[in-house]
C-alpha cells in the first residue's frame, strides 16, 4: 500500500492521484482534476502542472518558477468547498477550495474558485480567481 494521497481524499496515493500523474489514468470530474493538481504542487510534478493547463494558457507557464514555487510551499491540506458542473458528462466546471499551505515556517490558507474545461475530452485548469 502506497503513502496517503496529498489531495486529503484518504485513499492511497497510488489508487487516487498517482494515476493520473503517471499517465496511466485521466480525471474523469473537474473536482479529480484540482485534486490531482493540488497533490502534484505538494509533489513537484511541474510537467502534470503544465500538461494540465489549457491550451491559451500553457504557454504562459514558466517550468523554472513553478518548480521554485513547489519547493518552496508544503501543501499540508485540501478542502472542496463547492463545485457546479465538473461531472463526466460535463463539458465546464467550477471548484472552489481552501488549500492549507506552509511556507517560511507560516501557514496560511489560499481560497480560490477554480474554473475548468474540456480540451480534446480531458479536463484543464482555465484559470482561478483567489479569495485569500
Amino acid at each position: 500500500m502506497s503513502r496517503p494521497c496529498p489531495c486529503t481524499s484518504k485513499k492511497p496515493y497510488d489508487r487516487c492521484c498517482g494515476p493520473f500523474h503517471v499517465g496511466t489514468a485521466t480525471p474523469e470530474t473537474a473536482e479529480q482534476l484540482m485534486r490531482s493538481r493540488f497533490s502534484a504542487y505538494a509533489l513537484a510534478k511541474v510537467d502534470y502542472l503544465i500538461s494540465t493547463r489549457s491550451d491559451a494558457k500553457r504557454a504562459d507557464e514558466n517550468r523554472e518558477e513553478l518548480a521554485q514555487y513547489c519547493k518552496s510551499v508544503s501543501c499540508v491540506g485540501l478542502k472542496i468547498v463547492s463545485k457546479e458542473k465538473g461531472g463526466p458528462a460535463d463539458d465546464t466546471g467550477i471548484v472552489t477550495f481552501q488549500a492549507s499551505l506552509q511556507a517560511s515556517g507560516r501557514r496560511s490558507l489560499h481560497i480560490e474558485t477554480s474554473s475548468f474545461a474540456r480540451e480534446q475530452g480531458k479536463w484543464v485548469y482555465v484559470d482561478g480567481v483567489v479569495k485569500g
